[in-house]
């Protein structure tokens, strides 16, 4: 608790600052359903030489169920090896900046939706939408078993 003195004597508060959001079309949300409108490759920043794979996604508007928020259009980045996206496919994307290509502030999140894992992925299978195939084969082997006896 202030003093009188101290009240009358300290200088007003500062007012907060404003934080920078770096992902404005998910409206705070940690992912968001879009559509893919046009799948096009793009080629990085200067000292960077390669051709990635972006989708332009437009989020919102008569394609979603809450017709309230205004449709917004983002390109998000295809992350992995191989894709079959194309027009009208539903993706989830997520929040991620892709520091070699300008404008790209978004990730589409493999495995889920229409946008399917990467094949044969061993490694970091998590971040690929790739399924445990170890488990699927040690399964399949205890359905067949059981179907024998």
């Amino acid at each position: 608790m202030l003093t009188r003195y101290q009240i009358l004597h300290s200088s007003p508060r500062k007012p907060l600052k404003k934080r920078l959001i770096r992902t404005p079309a998910l409206e705070g949300n940690p992912q968001r359903k879009g559509i893919c409108s046009k799948v096009i490759i793009r080629t990085p920043k200067k000292p960077n030489s390669a051709k990635r794979k972006v989708a332009k996604i437009n989020l919102g508007g008569r394609f979603n169920k809450i017709e309230t928020k205004k449709l917004v259009k983002v390109e998000s980045y295809i992350p992995g090896e191989g894709q079959k996206l194309q027009e009208y496919s539903v993706v989830l994307i997520r929040g991620g900046r892709v520091p070699d290509l300008p404008g790209v502030r978004y990730h589409c999140v493999r495995g889920a939706r229409d946008f399917k894992g990467v094949l044969n992925r061993k490694k970091a299978r998590s971040k690929y939408g790739t399924k445990n195939e170890d488990r699927e084969k040690r399964i399949e082997r205890q359905r067949i078993l059981h179907q024998r006896s």
